[in-house]
């Protein structure tokens, strides 16, 4: 295999070791890198590790440190951590197995192929990935990467498996925080079967090549123009309407989605929560050019940011 293994060690399944490899399974895409010039000059601006009192330093004096007081620091070499006995560093026990649905999505990082080491190691990698994959399960163990232990989860994917890096509950901000102001209603049936219908219009399966960085191309194409010297219009972004501006009947607005499904429309939906008490007429008014504006309603403060316990 051409790539470098990211990782070289064992799945342990209790008495069963299967030395494995894994590989990154992503990589970064396209990008539009900037650097920083200094402009009457035309060079590209540079930063210096420095000293404060010594100036520029060399980068082979340079180690790891540690504040544990404010200007006072544990110094630790790469070799010092380099010894730090964890077990995770090369082996990968599973010590326990759910059901994929009852990881949240959110919990997700990154993902890694896993393969065989060698052709010893095939027949109880075989094994492994066909248990999981008849038993509808994903295997849960701790490894240490990238300088940190992490929660992974272990899964059949074609012949080989795929491990994915967790994040902690720590690592998760609450839900709740952030959608507590949204009401607990439920919508109005003729609406809620509208949408569904234009749901059901759009639905295909998922095919990751039909989706590419527009916004990549747009820059490579102004960059284009630039290095041509081509005069550039640039036009000041429309602000942002206020809430409540240009409201349009959500029934009319799902309407005219259904009938025309691949057409854009510059038009805010906006809709105030129904009561329980509602009638079915009140969402059928005639639209958006006679439809009144709402109330303004006044802005939401922002859910103060915080990690998830336990």
């Amino acid at each position: 295999m051409a790539a470098r293994a990211y990782w070289q060690g064992q799945i342990r399944l209790a008495l069963v070791s299967i030395p494995v490899e894994i590989y990154s399974a992503t990589r970064s895409g396209a990008t539009v890198a900037f650097n920083q010039i200094h402009e009457p000059s035309g060079k590209r601006i540079k930063y210096e590790k420095v000293a404060p009192g010594i100036g520029p330093v060399d980068p082979d004096e340079i180690v790891k440190g540690f504040e544990y007081e404010k200007g006072k620091y544990v110094l630790i070499s790469d070799e010092e951590i380099e010894s730090v006995k964890l077990e995770s560093k090369k082996t990968l026990d599973l010590t326990q197995f759910v059901d994929q649905s009852e990881i949240d999505a959110i919990y997700y990082d990154k993902p890694y192929f896993v393969v065989p080491a060698d052709d010893l190691a095939e027949e109880a990698f075989i094994v492994l990935r066909e248990a999981l994959r008849r038993a509808k399960k994903v295997g849960l163990g701790q490894l240490a990467l990238r300088g940190r232990e992490y929660v992974v989860s272990l899964k059949p994917c074609g012949r080989g498996m795929v491990l994915e890096t967790l994040r902690y509950s720590d690592e998760v901000n609450k839900a709740q925080a952030y959608f507590r102001d949204i009401p607990d209603q439920k919508p109005e049936a003729d609406l809620l079967d509208l949408a569904t219908t234009l749901i059901d219009k759009k639905t295909a399966t998922f095919d990751a090549g039909e989706f590419h960085d527009r916004y990549v191309d747009a820059l490579k194409e102004l960059i284009d123009k630039k290095r041509k010297g081509k005069t550039l219009d640039v036009e000041e972004e429309a602000p942002a309407q206020s809430r409540g501006s240009n409201v349009v009947d959500l029934m009319a607005a799902l309407k005219r989605s259904l009938e025309k499904p691949g057409a854009a429309t510059d038009d805010a939906v906006a809709t105030k929560p129904a009561k329980a008490s509602a009638k079915p007429t009140a969402a059928k008014k005639a639209a958006s050019e006679d439809a009144k504006p709402a109330p303004r309603r006044a802005p939401r403060k922002a859910p103060a940011r915080k990690r998830a316990v336990g």
